[in-house]
């Protein structure tokens, strides 16, 4: 499978058909951030939206089929290639960031292309580097996340730009309307 890119996904012996557009695989990734979705919700979520006749797998393989999903969707990285870490990305909150520094590495707009494949359009962001604001942004989470002490000009960075380096936490409606309530009364 050298220099070949996944359009399939090889489940009980039979290859199923994937959506492999970066597109669809970032709103698996939103689905995964939704607070309102259980872990249940979320893999279903990745599997409808993945898998192009997902409803023709039999019941008894969707385990092994979600263990694909999961390949694909890490660019082939193995659970022993990953170490676990804080988020430091947050690709809707990062968007107006993250696009501007894909764009730039791969030399055009990819929004405005018809496809990409996923694993192409993860090329060009592990490629991301240099001065931009969404390198900027990126190296002070991952100091920060690591309890490294920042430069002067990044301090003075991420007080003047500090919603755009803080990763918003994302509630549920109920807890927002908590946080909400309690807000109100110490306003």
């Amino acid at each position: 499978m050298i220099g070949r890119l996944p359009v399939s996904l090889e489940i009980a012996g039979t290859e199923w058909d994937i959506r492999t557009d970066y597109r669809d695989v970032l709103v698996i990734m939103a689905a995964y951030n939704d607070p309102e979705l259980s872990d249940g919700e979320k893999a279903e979520v990745m599997l409808n939206i993945l898998y192009e006749t997902f409803e023709l797998i039999p019941r008894e393989h969707w385990e092994e089929a979600a263990k694909k999903a999961v390949w694909f969707l890490d660019c082939s990285q193995t659970e022993s290639d990953k170490k676990p870490q804080k988020k430091l990305i947050d690709w809707e909150q990062d968007e107006p960031l993250l696009f501007p520094a894909v764009n730039k590495v791969a030399g055009k707009e990819v929004r405005a292309l018809e496809y990409l494949h996923w694993w192409t359009f993860m090329g060009y962001f592990m490629e991301i580097e240099g001065d931009g604001l969404f390198s900027t942004v990126l190296g002070i989470r991952q100091k920060q996340s690591k309890g490294k002490r920042l430069e002067k000009w990044e301090q003075e960075f991420y007080q003047n730009n500090r919603d755009m380096c803080k990763i918003r936490t994302r509630y549920t409606q109920e807890e927002q309307e908590e946080i909400d309530y309690y807000n109100k009364l110490l306003g």
